[in-house]
């Protein structure tokens, strides 16, 4: 996945993916996807960012910001500290689809006031909602790897919820009108087919 990125990225001349994959690479180096051990955690956003390139995004802003957008949130830097957007090594833009992405850790006490406005943040920047609608297909993907009944119905809640809004967002925004058609059929199907097993 990595070879395939960088190398699409190269011949389209997309430096600030070139620049992120390398980056978020080494961020998440030693990390491992939650429930899949086995599994390196740059392998969700790679396989993100083959995910976009396959539906024909070629928006370096969007790619990169893929590549990215776990890393503010979930990477500590070799000193211990958190990385911020300013260690990013990218333009300002993609900078701010990674900050969009990023939310503080929640608890049961105030997890939907801060998902309703960070939910609601996304869908004032097309590029940051489509990133999101990506991840979340990637998500429910593998939420079979060992979440919780518990977890699974409040990712169900939650994607119902938020979702419309994000989609309806990448829909308006006609060069990623085809992109939202893919990604609202993905993650409807996704949803029937827990919802049918749960």
């Amino acid at each position: 996945m990595k070879t395939f990125v960088k190398t699409t990225a190269k011949n389209l001349n997309m430096a600030d993916t070139i620049m992120a994959v390398d980056f978020a690479v080494e961020a998440h180096k030693g990390q491992s996807r939650k429930n899949s051990p086995n599994t390196p955690y740059i392998y969700h956003p790679l396989n993100m960012a083959c995910h976009a390139l396959a539906m024909g995004i070629r928006d370096d802003e969007i790619i990169a910001g893929i590549l990215l957008h776990d890393v503010v949130e979930d990477c500590k830097k070799t000193d211990g500290s958190r990385f911020t957007t300013d260690d990013l090594p990218v333009k300002s833009e993609v900078k701010e689809i990674v900050r969009l992405m990023s939310h503080e850790k929640t608890t049961d006490k105030d997890r939907d006031e801060v998902m309703a406005a960070y939910y609601a943040a996304l869908a004032d920047n097309p590029k940051a909602a489509l990133v999101k609608c990506i991840d979340r297909c990637n998500n429910l993907t593998t939420m079979s790897w060992g979440l919780s009944r518990e977890r699974i119905y409040r990712m169900i809640r939650e994607t119902e919820t938020y979702y419309p809004a994000l989609l309806k967002a990448v829909k308006d925004t006609p060069e990623y009108n085809d992109a939202a058609f893919l990604l609202k059929y993905q993650i409807d199907s996704m949803l029937d087919i827990y919802k049918r097993l749960m």
